[in-house]
């Protein structure tokens, strides 16, 4: 089958309708089955009107209360002090389950460091006499110190960091996730979750800490082109930082961990695996694109994933598509979680939550998690919001070709990224790439098709070098190349 290409130079191209197998979820309305298990509680004096909780991922829904953080769901415990991990007794042999008790109550302290492996036994065994616990009311609850896991200390390190967030409208609302990148405030989100997934850049902002803290927050800067924003927090101090993984040093199969508010329920935490690396995905841009200056290929009709905020908010079919790369995990992702946190074993930063995949249906439709979910590297979040904070804007690089899918060439011989077309004077012209060439490998990740090569390129700032290897006329070559700059 013969693909049309489309220019790089096209910042987003506008997108077929959205693929129903990749949606970003929704902010989310409460349903009444719900409602009966859990009945709405009153909203926090200072939150903002919030966003339906439950129902359809995309559609408006009627507002819902805000459930104050913190309280102890129906029939459960939420502790109200840190005191939940209780001192083991004095014997020769200190069990498994007292170990990470001891390490819980390190980090609802002020955060245990070495979560994982051997570090977390080197760490614990390393605490001496008792540990003070001091710390404000945590939502980590710890009913039997003797089988507390590895998790429950990810999350009792992780939940201070991470934060809800309700941006509404005057005609919608919605809810997300965000994770804390500085002490006095600074938060990273999702561009969709500030921008109602585009529907407005003037939506009223309010973050509510896991301990129940309630901040107004302002947007610094938003980039539709990789799905992140960063947001500051009014009048805050003493937040705790995420910590940063590297997250070109994971591998499939290692642990995952996945905080947020699902369904705005605020500090919920699920577990998983690194599912895939280097995976790309095509989802709606939340931010319509006004320049005519990007990587493009041509549509490949709907996108199976969508984004997975979650307050009733329709997703739009009309915004044009992103490439980005990401993370995938079978951590439960559900609307709601966007922006949120992708933690590993050590509980530290290696993802930000952006989307789900759906089985099918309209991209209209509430869907949650089926095990499939991606995320943002760390890496890449690192990069953009340091941009963003400062700066108010982040770059990314720019190829300055055509594309498209070279598998659906006739008589193709190789997947990989077909260039139909090279801009004179840009990034690829001036590094020797010509029409017909195949892209097989950009920094020595494999590339199957236009999407894999436009979400590594973006994933670059401006100016970046990296290593193209093609195929022409049958032999394989590679050749370094200065990327150009993306006019968003």
């Amino acid at each position: 089958m013969s693909t049309t290409s489309s220019p790089e130079n096209d910042p987003t191209p506008a997108a077929a309708e959205q693929p129903t197998g990749v949606e970003q979820p929704a902010p989310f309305e409460q349903p009444a089955p719900f409602e009966q298990v859990v009945p709405p509680r009153p909203p926090l004096p200072t939150a903002a009107p919030q966003g339906p909780s439950y129902g359809s991922a995309f559609h408006h829904q009627p507002t819902q209360p805000t459930v104050p953080l913190g309280t102890a769901p129906q029939g459960g415990h939420v502790s109200t002090s840190a005191g939940v991990a209780e001192e083991p007794e004095a014997s020769g042999r200190v069990g498994a389950g007292k170990i990470v008790a001891i390490m819980v109550a390190a980090a609802l302290v002020g955060g245990a460091a070495g979560l994982g492996g051997s570090a977390a036994g080197a760490s614990l065994f390393g605490v001496a006499g008792s540990t003070v616990v001091t710390a404000a009311p945590s939502t980590v609850t710890v009913n039997n110190t003797d089988s507390v896991t590895q998790t429950t200390a990810i999350a009792a390190k992780v939940l201070p960091s991470v934060v809800t967030i309700s941006a509404t409208s005057s005609s919608s609302g919605g809810t997300g996730s965000g994770v804390v990148l500085t002490s006095d405030g600074y938060v990273v989100t999702n561009t969709h979750v500030v921008t109602l997934d585009g529907a407005t850049g003037s939506a009223d902002i309010t973050v509510t800490t896991s301990d129940g803290k309630v901040y107004k927050a302002t947007v610094v800067g938003t980039d539709p082109t990789y799905d992140l924003a960063v947001i500051k927090l009014e009048d805050a101090s003493g937040l705790t930082p995420i910590e940063f993984a590297d997250s070109g040093a994971l591998n499939v199969g290692d642990q995952t961990v996945a905080v947020g508010a699902p369904l705005g329920l605020s500090n919920t935490v699920t577990t998983g695996i690194v599912s895939a690396l280097n995976r790309s995905i095509q989802i709606a841009s939340s931010a319509a694109p006004e320049g005519q200056d990007e990587d493009q290929q041509q549509g490949e009709g709907e996108s199976p994933f969508q984004f997975d905020f979650g307050q009733g908010q329709q997703q739009s079919s009309s915004n044009s598509s992103i490439s980005i790369a990401v993370i995938q995990t079978d951590a439960a992702i559900n609307p709601g979680n966007s922006g949120g946190a992708l933690v590993d074993s050590d509980g530290a930063l290696i993802g930000i939550n952006v989307a789900i995949a759906s089985t099918g249906g309209s991209s209209s439709s509430q869907s949650g998690s089926i095990g499939v979910g991606f995320s943002i590297p760390s890496n890449v979040v690192k990069r953009i919001t340091d941009e963003l904070i400062d700066k108010g804007e982040a770059t990314h690089g720019l190829l300055g070709a055509m594309v498209g899918d070279a598998a659906s060439q006739e008589d193709a011989t190789v997947a990989g990224a077909y260039i139909s077309e090279v801009t004179q004077g840009g990034a690829a012209a001036e590094a020797g790439l010509k029409a017909g060439d195949v892209v097989t490998s950009f920094n020595g990740l494999p590339i199957t098709d236009a999407t894999d090569l436009t979400a590594q390129v973006r994933a670059l700032a401006a100016g970046a070098t990296a290593t193209v290897v093609y195929q022409r006329d049958g032999q394989t070559a590679s050749v370094e190349v200065t990327l150009g700059t993306l006019t968003q």
